[in-house]
């Protein structure tokens, strides 16, 4: 990692700006390769998440790494993943407005920082953060949206697959669309199957 990330995450760990603060067990800041032309979002932290200090980690973590690795990504080697807030709301509830505006400074920071190319929304609140406030998942899912040189698109939720698996092959298209639009404007992604 390098220093200028890892010190954004230092000061990120330390973080006290909102409620979330005093029930949190971990700070999760992100996971990935800092160097990525692509970002996952989500919009916060879950139970075993919170526990472990990572995103993603519980069994909605496990079926979006089977989704990338099926298309060539790894958290490990090609992404970078974050949340809209980065401590856990109480009960996996939405993360309120108010945390969203606390913690997004650490976003921006992290966005500043990786410069990526693609920036892909899971579910409907990073969505409505980063592409439109009316955006519709089931409906808008797997579109590229340009916004000051920056590709937008939004996905379901892996949760939300877990909860509806008839849409698990609409998500699945939407990776592979995601392969391809790498491909295309992505200079340094290296695809890695193992």
């Amino acid at each position: 990692m390098n220093t200028t990330f890892e010190q954004l995450k230092q000061h990120c760990m330390g973080c006290r700006d909102c409620a979330l603060c005093e029930t949190r067990h971990n700070v999760v800041f992100g996971v990935g390769n800092p160097t990525a032309e692509v970002l996952f979002i989500g919009e916060g932290p879950g139970e075993n998440e919170d526990l472990q200090g990572e995103p993603f980690v519980g069994r909605a973590g496990k079926l979006l790494d089977t989704m990338l690795e099926a298309v060539g990504l790894s958290r490990k080697h090609n992404i970078y993943i974050a949340n809209m807030v980065k401590c856990r709301p109480p009960q996996n509830r939405d993360p309120l407005p108010e945390e969203q505006a606390a913690c997004r400074k650490w976003l921006d920071a992290q966005i500043r920082a990786l410069s990526p190319k693609i920036v892909v929304c899971l579910g409907r609140i990073a969505a409505f953060k980063f592409i439109s406030e009316d955006f519709k998942v089931t409906k808008q899912h797997g579109q590229f949206i340009e916004k000051d040189g920056v590709l937008y698109m939004g996905m379901f939720h892996p949760a939300a697959i877990l909860r509806n698996p008839n849409q698990k092959p609409l998500a699945f298209a939407d990776f592979v669309a995601l392969r391809d639009k790498i491909q295309e404007v992505c200079e340094h992604t290296e695809f890695c199957f193992e």
